[in-house]
């Protein structure tokens, strides 16, 4: 189940997530350093979500990592929906907050991607706070005013680009998430993928041996698995489902580019 960003008190969310005091600029507050730090916070609830998911993140369990008790923590943060604010967007620092040009758009198009689905494969609990709505911190939009460095230089206008943008960041998330839910499923029943594929193969035919002529489409399309790994894991397989799409979708930007009046080629 997603969480919804941004439901904590705006006010305070916003301070926190731009610097105004201890904060995400690392700005500090003027008088006795405290025991305590919002960084540090975060940081512990990073670790826990980490290791258990957003299920697993309380207050309570942070205090516990940080060896205080839970309304120690209300002085730095104010409760845990702007807890999940901060976290979002610390998390989203590793990325870089610029890609060169030198190799063409293309190329840094698809290391921008890269980085993004990296990210949320180290933290798969990023995947289950939903940016329906945004939580507006410094380091989410670093990332995003990454990837509009990189689309402008196609020379397409703001509103087809836009749309590419939007595309890009479903594209990788999309895919992240299936791979982590991958896991994930692995982890909890004990099987792998593979095998459970196997298995369920093996019984949908005894169940449904016309399933060929009834959806042969469907086999069509599932045929393409030799062309995405063959014999390799089933990761292997989504990661090259995901190259693909992601080449697909910057195909179609690479056509846009090249047919418009002053758009730039990928090189």
């Amino acid at each position: 189940m997603s969480i919804i960003a941004g439901q904590g008190d705006a006010a305070r969310s916003l301070a926190l997530l731009w610097g105004e005091g201890e904060a995400g600029s690392g700005r500090a507050a003027p008088g006795p350093k405290p025991a305590l730090s919002v960084t540090a916070v975060v940081a512990a609830a990073v670790e826990v979500a980490d290791e258990g998911g957003v299920a697993a993140l309380s207050m309570r369990a942070v205090a516990e990592r940080l060896g205080r008790s839970s309304m120690a923590l209300y002085t730095y943060v104010p409760g845990k929906a702007e807890l999940v604010d901060l976290m979002y967007d610390r998390a989203h620092a590793e990325l870089p907050g610029a890609y060169p040009l030198d190799d063409g758009w293309r190329a840094a198009a698809t290391a921008w991607a890269a980085d993004l689905r990296a990210l949320y494969l180290r933290h798969p609990w990023l995947l289950q706070v939903s940016y329906a709505r945004p939580v507006l911190g410094p380091c989410e939009q670093r990332v995003m005013e990454a990837l509009a460095g990189v689309l402008f230089a196609t020379g397409l206008p703001a509103s087809t680009l836009r749309a590419a943008a939007a595309s890009l960041f479903d594209l990788v998330r999309g895919g992240a998430r299936t791979r982590a839910e991958a896991r994930l499923a692995a982890a909890a029943t004990g099987g792998a993928d593979t095998e459970w594929w196997a298995e369920r193969a093996a019984r949908l035919g005894e169940v449904a041996p016309d399933f060929a002529e009834r959806f042969p489409l469907s086999v069509r399309l599932s045929a393409g698995d030799a062309e995405t790994g063959g014999a390799a894991s089933w990761e292997e397989r989504m990661d090259a489902t995901h190259a693909a799409g992601l080449a697909l979708l910057l195909d179609g930007v690479e056509a846009a580019a090249e047919g418009r009046p002053g758009g730039v080629s990928p090189r």
